[in-house]
């Protein structure tokens, strides 16, 4: 790969290593100390504050770019690694890739209609019955329809199918 090798990466990976180590707080609690004990020496003068006070806001400015770079990158394996899931395991659905792309609107609609699959599975588990089921999805809501689950994309195309088993204790109702 070769973000590996970039120049920004190495130190971003490295700047976040090196201060999320317990030998970092250690330190930057010694600082503090130790300007803390220079106060009566200065006499507490404002360029005595002004030094600790720039220096926080610039390591903490560096600091910001250096954890999103790091937090980015964490956040794209792992998407990675879900979209491989997805890919892998028999019966998933290709069309559940990249949903991080989908616009929040789209996000929230198919959070809402999980949302309330969610809801039906625990009260259909309060009356007995599994949650095995696989009710059809749809970006407007649930609907059963001949015994599947389908979820569909945008343009209204099934995107993914599943067959719907309600059981009462193991056996078909």
């Amino acid at each position: 790969m070769m973000y590996r090798n970039a120049a920004f990466a190495r130190l971003a990976t490295g700047a976040a290593r090196a201060m999320g180590h317990p030998t970092a707080f250690v330190l930057a609690v010694l600082i503090i100390l130790g300007w803390a004990v220079t106060g009566p020496l200065f006499r507490f003068s404002d360029t005595w504050q002004l030094v600790i006070n720039t220096a926080t806001t610039i390591v903490t400015f560096l600091m910001v770019f250096l954890i999103q770079n790091t937090q980015n990158r964490d956040s794209a394996a792992v998407q990675l690694k879900l979209d491989e899931l997805i890919r892998a395991v028999g019966g998933a659905h290709i069309a559940l890739l990249d949903l991080e792309e989908l616009t929040e609107e789209d996000l929230e609609r198919l959070r809402a209609v999980y949302a309330e699959l969610a809801r039906q599975a625990r009260a259909d588990l309060q009356q007995g019955l599994l949650d095995t089921g696989t009710p059809e999805v749809h970006p407007d809501g649930l609907r059963q329809r001949g015994g599947r689950l389908v979820l569909f994309d945008q343009a209204g195309q099934v995107v993914w199918s599943g067959a719907v088993g309600r059981r009462r204790g193991g056996a078909a109702t």
